[in-house]
């Protein structure tokens, strides 16, 4: 009798042949997301090319199946993308390309997308380009959960 599993096949395969993993030299943006309740931490590296495109780009991630397919999965889905479109990108998508997320590991693909969000605005950031109020958002209450953290942690 096979073992059942709450992960998606898609989900099994990221996990254990993650796609774009390693830290990048030379990034022209880096996110850094984490939660303090699963200890999960994500680094997600990007390398911009012509017309806004993401050319390349890398996750190094400590944190479950979940966590590391999620990651995965974004390289994947953000790489090719101009930053507009990859800024479009959310977890209910990255959720429907692994073919489902258990209820209770659904914060990961937030991971991920916020990780993404956080690299692309590192890039606009860094080289004083107009940061879209989308995104601007994003970084705000990512920087406000950051803070809370920091005060649940003392």
């Amino acid at each position: 009798m096979p073992i059942p599993t709450f992960y998606s096949k898609k989900s099994i395969q990221h996990f254990n042949n993650p796609k774009n993993y390693g830290k990048m030299k030379n990034p022209d943006g880096i996110g850094k997301v984490g939660n303090i309740v699963c200890g999960d931490v994500m680094w997600l590296y990007i390398k911009v090319g012509k017309n806004d495109v993401i050319k390349d780009i890398k996750f190094q991630t400590y944190g479950c199946l979940a966590a590391i397919a999620s990651s995965s999965m974004i390289t994947e889905m953000a790489k090719g993308k101009t930053i507009k479109e990859a800024i479009e990108i959310n977890r209910q998508e990255i959720v429907k390309e692994l073919g489902g997320l258990p209820a209770i590991k659904i914060h990961c693909s937030v991971l991920a997308a916020d990780a993404l969000y956080e690299a692309i605005f590192d890039y606009l950031f860094k080289n004083k380009r107009e940061i879209p109020k989308e995104l601007l958002v994003k970084h705000k209450r990512l920087k406000k959960e950051e803070e809370l953290e920091k005060r649940y942690k003392k």
